[in-house]
């Protein structure tokens, strides 16, 4: 009976570990970082390196800012719902996806 019960006790924190390791989202690859990166890169020339807009400068800079405010900014430009000078045509170049990775990095900056 033991036996029994230390196999039903082993078997059980395995498949425990195995949940626990499934569930835990698995690192990005370097090639991964490497595409969000530039997906970024694109912002740079008025947004500034890493979303660091210039001081002074009247771009938002981009760092920093929650993960859900970027998307919802970026998808209300995509729609036009949200009035830009340039930003409406820019995003529209982004998958949803795209926009996810993009805010998720930058919001992942420190200001």
């Amino acid at each position: 009976m033991k036996k029994n019960t230390l196999g039903l006790a082993l078997c059980l924190g395995a498949g425990l570990w195995a949940l626990a390791s499934a569930a835990q989202a698995q690192a990005p690859t370097t090639q991964e970082m490497l595409y969000v990166k530039s997906l970024a890169a694109t912002c740079a020339n008025c947004h500034g390196t890493d979303g660091k807009a210039v001081e002074g400068s009247q771009v938002v800079s981009l760092a920093g800012l929650d993960k859900n405010y970027l998307v919802t900014q970026m998808k209300a430009f995509k729609a036009g719902t949200r009035p830009a000078t340039i930003m409406h045509q820019i995003s529209k170049g982004y998958s949803d996806a795209q926009i996810d990775s993009i805010a998720t990095y930058f919001a992942a900056q420190k200001k």
